[in-house]
């Protein structure tokens, strides 16, 4: 793809730029006076947001794009490059979670997250890499805590973040003799959407928050701590309290941890539950 003599001011794209941590990235972006590139599959939601930052004078584009699907990220990357000239942060943020026993779910449940939570993370990877070592830029994927802490009916959302934060490591070594910084983040619970979202990937108003909102760090202090830590290109940075003493005790007491885990309900929340997956005779 073309690309433009980079401009001063960076140009960061974001994907899953509609709500939760992609909409307080967003925002924070646009405080540290960058552009910005909006991907999401909800369109409506972009285009609000982009009249918010108009608003402010900040130059952004919204384009529609469902990480799923092969071409859309290639076609986002090259109309912010046609509008910027340069790509200088891109974090895949665009992620849902999965839940459900292992012995209930299907394969197709797990494909749909490896979707979503490992091959999108991929297609912007792949998407963007070129202008990224062009401006000696900066990758950054949305991981989890989940990621070092296997919890019960979270199989599914688990192993894709374990695939996330193994992907982030094989590129930051990877990436270095190009100059392109990679972050890995593993946020704890943060209030955001997340868990409103079915085993489909579809929000669902009608549910309910299940974590106490005091339990929760707010989206736009996750975001100020995201920019950063990619700001100083740092290889990883985990979120909220709670997030940081279960890496801790994953990392250094293990089996404590797993005994731990047994301890946790094994059912999701009521109303979650995926029906029977069906069996062959």
């Amino acid at each position: 793809m073309p690309i433009a003599k980079k401009s001063a001011q960076p140009t960061v794209l974001i994907t899953g730029a509609s709500s939760g941590i992609g909409e307080g990235l967003v925002h924070e972006y646009a405080r540290r006076g960058a552009r910005i590139a909006m991907l999401a599959r909800r369109g409506d939601r972009l285009e609000h947001l982009a009249r918010e930052l108009d608003a402010r004078d900040v130059r952004a584009l919204a384009l529609t794009a469902d990480v799923t699907r092969d071409g859309d990220l290639e076609r986002a990357a090259q109309a912010a490059l046609d509008a910027f000239g340069s790509i200088d942060v891109v974090i895949a943020n665009a992620g849902f979670g999965v839940s459900g026993r292992m012995d209930e779910l299907t394969l197709d449940d797990v494909r749909r997250q490896f979707e979503t939570n490992v091959f999108g993370v991929l297609r912007t990877l792949y998407a963007t890499l070129g202008a990224l070592k062009a401006s000696r830029g900066a990758f950054a994927a949305v991981g989890s805590v989940a990621s070092y802490l296997a919890m019960p009916t979270q199989g599914p959302y688990t192993m894709s973040k374990h695939a996330v934060r193994a992907l982030c490591e094989t590129l930051v070594v990877e990436l270095a003799p190009h100059g392109v910084s990679t972050t890995h983040i593993a946020p704890g619970f943060i209030d955001t959407e997340i868990r409103r979202v079915d085993n489909r990937g579809t929000f669902r108003a009608e549910r309910k928050e299940i974590i106490p909102r005091f339990a929760m760090m707010p989206s736009a202090v996750a975001a100020r701590k995201i920019a950063d830590a990619i700001a100083m290109r740092a290889p990883e940075v985990v979120l909220t309290g709670h997030g940081k003493l279960g890496v801790f005790f994953a990392r250094h007491a293990p089996r404590t941890t797993s005994r731990i885990m047994r301890l946790a309900p094994h059912r999701p929340p009521k109303g979650d539950a995926p029906p029977p997956a069906p069996r062959n005779p």
